[in-house]
């Protein structure tokens, strides 16, 4: 098959230490984007990143951080109209020469998948789980319960799924550290839903494409390597609030006949609970 044309859309936020890296890797790659677009959310302008990429590059600077979800849709429209696969990423990974073009094959020789993404590798060299499933009620509480204290329990390795063998296979969500989508199945469902400020935008978006008719692609023989968290660190407290935020709205999206009106309320008060303690805790911790 002819190569595909990609465009590739990262969002920075403080990421001064991770640029090179990331376009080192990129510059190696054996499917080079034809063009990359880079929204940086900092409150100062980003360096120049040109010394760091020789391709087409357009750097845009929101100081007023609208969020990942809606940086990364704004670079989407950004990229030129030919990129018929789009990369979403953050700047934090580094990619194998051949990821891209493996991920980019398996997604278009699929015949329903919308969304599809590597084998996500920590920097110690061990897996990440990045193809889970949907965090339901049952899966979402047993693991929410269990998950620290026996980590084999049924609803955890559920959640997170296995990693074994090297096929590709369809799953529930993927995670949003590096996604490779098809821009007919992206614009179908208008892209991220800008009202995630952060976190589950990525269970959002693969929910919604299944919704559509996609399917998400897990690509284990296509690795990166995320070094994770670089622009959360700092704010841990923060975070946990709006990690909270995104459960509850991705929950009462799930659940969203009327008939589940009566849990959506308990979700909220215990969304909201759990938030509180957590930041209680982590405070303490610190």
């Amino acid at each position: 098959m002819n190569k595909p044309v990609i465009g590739l859309v990262t969002v920075g936020f403080d990421s001064a230490d991770v640029w090179p890296v990331f376009f080192e890797s990129l510059s190696r790659s054996t499917l080079k984007p034809r063009s990359v677009v880079v929204i940086d959310n900092s409150l100062q302008p980003p360096q120049d990143l040109s010394s760091f990429y020789r391709g087409d590059l357009t750097v845009k600077h929101r100081p007023e951080n609208p969020g990942y979800g809606a940086a990364i849709n704004e670079g989407v429209a950004l990229l030129p109209a030919e990129c018929s696969v789009i990369v979403m990423c953050n700047p934090d990974i580094t990619v194998e020469p051949e990821t891209l073009q493996r991920v980019a094959e398996a997604l278009l020789t699929h015949p329903t998948a919308g969304i599809a993404g590597p084998a996500v590798m920590n920097p110690d060299g061990s897996v990440y789980p990045s193809a889970r499933a949907f965090p339901g009620i049952r899966v979402g509480i047993g693991h929410a319960i269990l998950g620290e204290i026996w980590k084999k329990n049924p609803w955890t390795q559920r959640y997170l799924g296995v990693y074994d063998g090297h096929d590709n296979r369809v799953v529930d969500w993927l995670s949003g550290s590096c996604l490779v989508a098809k821009k007919e199945a992206l614009e179908q469902v208008g892209g991220f839903d800008a009202d995630y400020f952060m976190f589950l935008e990525d269970v959002d978006l693969c929910f919604r494409l299944k919704r559509a008719g996609w399917r998400s692609l897990y690509v284990p023989d296509a690795r990166i390597v995320h070094s994770g968290g670089h622009s959360t660190k700092s704010r841990m407290a923060d975070m946990v609030k709006a990690h909270h935020e995104s459960a509850r709205r991705f929950l009462f999206r799930l659940y969203d006949k009327p008939v589940y009106w009566p849990l959506q309320q308990v979700l909220r008060v215990g969304l909201a609970l759990r938030s509180v303690l957590a930041r209680i805790k982590y405070r303490n911790q610190h």
